[in-house]
């Protein structure tokens, strides 16, 4: 999206928080089979509101069941349909080893309460890890602008995946607008996004933050990094009369997919077409069973020093011994600088269940002996003499 094109995209963002009457929402019980045929993937292919806060969450949202395959196993069917999350949250940051802070996050337990538009009964939770580069404005700007961008949207929650790609990019494009008035403004910044309602978690990630959700131990990644290395994005940027220059998108940037840097040229806008950096994120939705333990939201400054399934280990371990979940991310960060990391430093982790994760219990293997009941009396022979 070009420069010129944002000043009609961004109309609306300028009336944010200004309508006196909030707006009817649509009855999903008539919608749910248009819902349902629009959203079809599968699992496979202050800024902390309410942050202590546990909410219980139903089952009312067509959503839930959009990755449940037609045919599934009973043993499978009964943990989906049986598991209600309930969600506790925490977080921390450290600057790090750096002279400035540019990361940012937010929790936020009911998305649409919090911004005055009731919803029924169930809330839809928001969960969001912002990092900054060339300053900390952009990463501000899409941590305070993008959830009301998201609620606000008419087909907002109905049509949840097309809202959030919408709203990243239109955030987006309402930056651009505050940078071409206030120039001092420039900057860039990745963003996370985890959205969970009923038994769903919707992610949406443009950059290098990562999310890794916990199941029964097993680290799932539920985003892959934006960087320059990944062969998919370098055809991407390619296409687009972008390239890589040793490591770096046009040999500028780091990641491939951002919000911002409209100041740098040729990465928004290459000519008359679109530039190689992306606002757009990428999407994955999961539905919850009673074998997701907890979501591991991270800058990138945990991830140069932490796998994924690393992370999940080490987080288990402290959740086992004390349950506390805000003291968990904080031994997160505190871990991740005794490592040796060296960027800024953000987690959050929501967890689906009041108890601690369970311990692991591991089958004892029969193992067939390979020496005969006579070389093993010989072998006792010769080791008692």
């Amino acid at each position: 999206m070009c420069l010129q094109d944002t000043e009609q995209v961004c109309e609306g963002m300028e009336k944010l928080g200004c309508d006196e009457n909030p707006k009817e929402w649509p009855l999903i019980n008539t919608q749910i089979e248009n819902c349902c045929k629009s959203l079809t993937k599968c699992e496979d292919d202050d800024e902390n509101d309410d942050i202590d806060q546990i909410t219980h969450l139903g089952d009312s949202f067509p959503l839930e069941k959009i990755c449940e395959d037609t045919v599934v196993a009973d043993k499978k069917q009964n943990l989906l349909s049986e598991f209600i999350p309930s969600l506790r949250s925490g977080e921390w940051s450290d600057i790090g080893h750096r002279s400035y802070m540019e990361d940012t996050h937010i929790c936020i337990a009911d998305l649409a309460k919090k911004f005055g538009y009731p919803f029924g009964k169930e809330a839809i939770s928001f969960f969001g890890v912002f990092d900054g580069h060339g300053g900390k404005s952009a990463a501000h700007f899409v941590r305070d602008h993008l959830p009301r961008v998201i609620v606000e949207d008419a087909d907002f929650p109905i049509e949840l995946e097309k809202v959030v790609i919408r709203s990243f990019v239109e955030t987006d494009a309402a930056f651009a607008k505050s940078c071409s008035i206030e120039s001092a403004l420039s900057s860039g910044t990745t963003a996370l996004t985890a959205m969970i309602f009923g038994r769903s978690l919707l992610v949406a990630n443009a950059g290098d933050c990562r999310a890794v959700l916990s199941r029964h131990g097993v680290a799932m990644e539920m985003s892959k990094d934006h960087r320059p290395c990944c062969n998919i994005e370098r055809t991407r940027i390619e296409s687009l009369g972008g390239f890589i220059d040793d490591g770096y998108l046009n040999g500028q940037l780091g990641v491939t997919r951002a919000l911002g840097d409209w100041h740098i040229q040729g990465l928004k806008e290459n000519g008359a077409q679109t530039g190689p950096l992306s606002a757009e994120p990428e999407l994955k939705l999961v539905t919850l069973s009673k074998e997701d333990e907890f979501l591991i939201i991270g800058s990138d400054g945990i991830w140069d020093v932490f796998r994924s399934q690393n992370a999940v280990d080490y987080a288990r371990r402290r959740l086992q011994e004390h349950n506390d979940v805000k003291l968990c991310c904080k031994e997160v960060v505190e871990e991740a600088m005794k490592r040796g990391a060296i960027d800024n430093l953000t987690v959050v982790i929501v967890c689906f269940h009041l108890e601690p994760p369970p311990n692991m219990v591991i089958q004892k293997g029969r193992v067939r002996r390979s020496i005969s009941a006579e070389g093993l009396q010989n072998l006792r022979f010769h080791l008692d003499g």
